[in-house]
């Protein structure tokens, strides 16, 4: 079956499609939306523009849909989207959702609207087991932005790669009442490597804007790297 995911460059959609290829589905491109509207209700939009980065490592085609990121509006855009993808031959989508059955049902339903079937193999899985799934598929992630108590501007560029890491991060979590895996919305993620990753992504430039209790890291620039074996 020829898959193609909705990718948005995070942790989520990055494992959604490793598990994709594990189970011997044929996955060879990633369909990003890029909402006009930076406060979009469906889509992620920090760094969506780096997610190229993402694709070359990853050896797969990627697709740029422009979007208007106005609530029920954008999902016209995302038919739209699917549409184009189907006729180009693809069987289904991959979807990152885990939680948010908003997203879920949304994608599902607009997959089903057009001949696509969904493969979504996140979905409901506990948040604990979620983080370790993580670091068994070599997901290693930046966090690029933060809205939640306990979440302030030096946290933005921490890279989730170890088992001290998620500790760190779930401990952080309890004592604060948050998502650890950022499901409610309180941090937004960025790949830098996984398993199925050629190259790592090395961030050379960025900047860090703060907004009183939430805040954004931008990239700048940055490069493809030859990993070490």
């Amino acid at each position: 079956m020829r898959l193609f995911t909705l990718y948005t460059g995070g942790k989520d959609s990055t494992t959604a499609t490793l598990l994709a290829l594990k189970n011997g589905f044929d996955v060879d491109s990633l369909l990003v939306i890029k909402p006009r509207n930076i406060e979009s209700y469906m889509f992620h939009t920090v760094n969506i523009d780096w997610t190229y980065l993402q694709a070359i490592s990853m050896d797969m085609k990627i697709y740029f849909f422009q979007s208007s990121g106005i609530k029920e509006l954008e999902l016209d855009d995302l038919k739209k989207a699917f549409k184009i993808m189907y006729r180009m031959g693809y069987d289904g989508v991959v979807s990152g959702a885990v939680a948010s059955r908003y997203q879920y049902d949304r994608i599902k339903n607009l997959a089903d609207e057009v001949g696509l079937k969904t493969y979504t193999p996140l979905w409901g899985l506990d948040q604990d087991y979620l983080l370790r799934l993580y670091l068994k598929l070599g997901v290693k992630y930046m966090i690029v932005s933060v809205s939640a108590l306990g979440l302030e501007p030096i946290h933005l560029g921490w890279v989730i790669e170890s088992k001290k890491d998620v500790e760190n991060l779930i401990s952080l979590a309890c004592k604060y009442n948050f998502n650890p895996t950022g499901e409610g919305g309180e941090y937004e993620s960025y790949v830098i490597d996984a398993s199925n990753f050629r190259y790592l992504i090395y961030i050379t430039e960025y900047d860090i804007k703060w907004y009183g209790d939430s805040g954004r890291l931008h990239i700048r620039d940055a490069k493809l790297v030859e990993k070490v074996v």
